[in-house]
């Protein structure tokens, strides 16, 4: 599928209905290449928000479900630019719009450790968690957990919503246009 046709098809259909007809993996395994956030412009406005309201430090991020570098290109323009890309799906995209290689790990490869040893000032994660089943969160966040101490997940719904005994305690909400981002910091219990 060409560009052009990805984008008429994610214009005549949602995003959702991919999912339907594919499955939420069959959809990014399928057209991750040519991807676009139809909520671009909402993330970029609850980012700018995020960083005039909350005392965020952003010296080292990682744009997690990276996309194709929806917050990425934001913090940049802001002046922002140390900044690492993941997706297993989408990072073929990612690296046309921003000239930088994300890599390719999942949520599951995350969960099993393989960032450990890292350490980030900031994990965003724009438009993925609320589509991995609840029981696989403990453990994913768990492993963030280990790698920074703040993390923002931006969401089209409510959920996810991270438990306090998972390590993390959300400090605030903000929404924007339907979309909303809650910074969570990590908790030692």
């Amino acid at each position: 599928m060409t560009a052009n046709s990805f984008k008429k098809s994610i214009e005549n259909k949602s995003i959702r209905e991919g999912y339907q007809g594919y499955s939420i993996q069959g959809f990014y395994e399928r057209f991750g290449d040519e991807y676009r956030n139809p909520h671009e412009f909402a993330i970029r406005n609850i980012i700018r928000l995020a960083i005039k309201k909350w005392n965020l430090n952003l010296c080292k991020v990682l744009d997690l479900a990276c996309g194709s570098g929806e917050v990425t290109l934001t913090l940049r323009n802001l002046g922002y630019t140390d900044i690492d890309g993941i997706d297993p799906y989408t990072y073929k995209a990612y690296l046309r719009r921003t000239g930088k290689k994300a890599e390719p790990y999942t949520f599951e490869q995350i969960a099993a450790g393989i960032l450990t040893g890292r350490k980030y000032s900031l994990i965003i994660c724009s438009f993925a968690l609320h589509l991995l089943e609840v029981s696989r969160l403990p453990l994913l966040v768990y492993q963030l957990g280990l790698i920074a101490d703040a993390m923002i997940i931006i969401t089209p719904h409510k959920r996810p919503y991270l438990k306090k005994e998972w390590g993390w305690v959300c400090l605030e909400e903000i929404v924007v246009d339907g979309v909303r981002a809650r910074f969570y910091k990590h908790t030692y219990d």
